[in-house]
């Protein structure tokens, strides 16, 4: 089994009506209770920009924190989701599944493989 990352960039939800909203939630909900019932459910969630503890930050490999990536770049995740599964055709099954629900395109990356895992 290999693990893969599912993701989205912030915005991306963007275009979708704020009524629709609920529906949008219900479909992923639904969505991940699938995954989970398959057992390829590893994590999952939106990622908050609304609070001060949310606030994004770089910290360097000397320790000192940094602002950003800012909440105007491209390089933010609004969520994410980790499968774990057999072949990268099941990982891209499953980010069809989830792109749809969430009324979004989803961006597929494996996990380097852990010898110790």
């Amino acid at each position: 089994m290999a693990m893969y990352l599912i993701s989205f960039e912030k915005g991306s939800m963007d275009h979708i009506p704020q009524e629709d909203f609920p529906d949008v939630g219900k479909a992923a909900h639904a969505v991940m209770r699938e995954a989970k019932d398959a057992g390829v459910y590893v994590f999952g969630g939106g990622l908050s920009y609304d609070d001060g503890d949310a606030d994004p930050a770089v910290v360097s490999t000397d320790g000192i924190v940094t602002d950003g990536p800012y909440p105007e770049s491209k390089e933010l995740l609004g969520g994410a989701t980790i499968v774990d599964v057999p072949t990268r055709a099941e990982a891209l099954r499953w980010a069809a599944k989830i792109a749809a629900s969430c009324r979004c395109a989803q961006d597929v990356r494996k996990f380097m493989d852990d010898p110790e895992r």
